[in-house]
């Protein structure tokens, strides 16, 4: 197979995604900065997934099976890795990103015909994939290189430039791109190269959206918030048990911690959760033994976030995220089932119920207001959050425990009360009450973590 090896900073023949029509809108930062808004001001809420070895480990037909069932099931973006390993960055059909482990000597061939071995590479798969998900209204959010492959040295800030400035030519005109710079790495580690890439991206594609993926409960804003390359502020909860961290902040589980830095850091900017517990992924990551976190977890992470404040939420699966097949003989993280079971998995299933709840209210005006309610706000699974805008209300316990809130931040003289349920979307009417500051409410069943339910408050007049 004939190769071309390219070292430019400028590469105008690469660019193959300019010459069609596009077909999802652009994405910006709302008026407020406080979430995500398509370029005709629709909002946009992200519920991601992350199929960080898509690229990698997937064919064509595979990829096809992958993409549909997430758009039925809700999601509209998907966190992808562009190279994984540097020492491997085959695909499924054999074909290397890059030439001598050198992200700089990028690896393309002339023309793009998948029937064709000396033409097809693996820059023309992931432009297929690119414009794939574009038709089924997904946004690809793209990590250059994975942190680890820069943490260790292997990329230094010159051939970071050469290989940003052509990621940037190849897609800038590409409208369901978003850029997340680093991959699990903290900013610290190899500043200069994660200040090269962002800052190259955001030169050439200043109408895509870039942030930073940080390491586990670490944030982007902890390094970046003030540069002009991050549009928005990403986290990342990770995987560990409140016993299980360890860290100056030992924020543990609660996710919505994480979202209060962020929502208080000034100039304002979006932030969402990049990467929580995945589900069936061992808590703590490393010891098989332990127990795996369920589809219940991952509710609470996606509700305690989203309700902070957060602009969206990301979900994960140890199986999808790795596209575990029953050919691998190399794993990470003790998965048990393949990805294609895995895609059906409850936790996964139930994301959409959120994205379809939140957008069913006015959305801009939505802030984090614990002040609803009235006392004992909670610790730990049995924590209550609420949110509100001017004429809504949502109170989540993911415990179904007994509560009160304060209904007068709606301006009305009566609410109206229901109860959805984030396990399968259901909403059950309650009735029209008057409204006051001492409002008791008693969700349906028993007290039990995972049996959790979602007040809504609605002004009646």
């Amino acid at each position: 197979m004939m190769k071309t090896i390219y070292l430019l900073f400028f590469l105008p023949l690469m660019i193959q995604c300019t010459d069609k029509e596009v077909s999802l809108p652009h994405l910006k930062i709302s008026e407020n900065k406080r979430f995500l808004m398509t370029d005709d001001a629709t909002p946009f809420f992200w519920l991601g997934d992350t199929g960080w070895l898509l690229f990698k480990k997937l064919n064509r037909e595979e990829t096809e099976k992958y993409l549909e069932d997430r758009k039925q099931k809700g999601f509209n973006v998907v966190q992808v890795m562009l190279i994984h390993d540097i020492g491997n960055s085959a695909n499924a059909y054999g074909d290397s990103a890059i030439f001598n482990k050198n992200i700089a000597n990028i690896n393309t061939t002339q023309g793009s015909d998948p029937t064709d071995e000396n033409q097809y590479d693996y820059w023309d798969h992931v432009d297929y994939v690119v414009k794939l998900a574009e038709k089924k209204g997904i946004y690809m959010a793209f990590v250059p290189i994975w942190g680890s492959n820069v943490r260790a040295g292997y990329v230094s800030p010159d051939e970071a430039g050469v290989y940003a400035s052509f990621l940037a030519n190849r897609y800038k005109n590409q409208s369901n791109i978003i850029w997340l710079n680093g991959g699990d790495v903290r900013g610290t580690d190899s500043l200069a190269v994660w200040q090269t890439i962002g800052n190259t991206i955001h030169e050439f594609t200043s109408n895509q959206l870039i942030t930073f993926h940080p390491f586990g409960r670490t944030l982007s804003s902890d390094w970046f918030h003030h540069e002009k390359w991050l549009d928005f502020n990403m986290f990342q909860s990770g995987h560990r048990r409140y016993d299980q961290d360890n860290t100056e902040r030992c924020f543990g589980e609660d996710s919505w911690r994480y979202v209060t830095l962020d929502y208080h850091q000034f100039p304002t900017k979006p932030t969402i959760d990049g990467e929580p517990s995945y589900e069936h992924i061992p808590q703590g990551l490393h010891d098989s033994l332990q127990p795996k976190w369920t589809g219940d977890d991952v509710r609470r992470y996606a509700y305690w976030s989203v309700f902070a404040g957060a602009f969206g939420h990301t979900y994960g699966h140890s199986s999808i995220m790795q596209f575990y097949g029953p050919d691998d003989t190399l794993k990470s993280y003790y998965p048990t089932i393949f990805w294609e079971v895995a895609l059906d998995e409850p936790g996964g299933c139930a994301m959409k119920y959120l994205k379809d709840l939140v957008l069913s209210k006015p959305y801009f005006d939505r802030i984090p207001d614990q002040s609803m309610i009235v006392e004992g706000q909670g610790e730990k699974y049995d924590y209550l959050i609420a949110c509100r805008g001017e004429r809504y209300a949502l109170v989540y316990t993911y415990s179904g425990r007994q509560f009160s809130v304060d209904g007068t931040k709606l301006k009305s003289s009566q609410l109206l009360a229901s109860w959805f349920n984030p396990r399968n979307g259901e909403t059950t009417f309650i009735d029209t009450i008057q409204n006051g500051t001492n409002i008791a409410f008693d969700p349906p069943g028993d007290v039990q973590h995972g049996k959790d339910w979602v007040l809504v408050l609605e002004a009646s007049k």
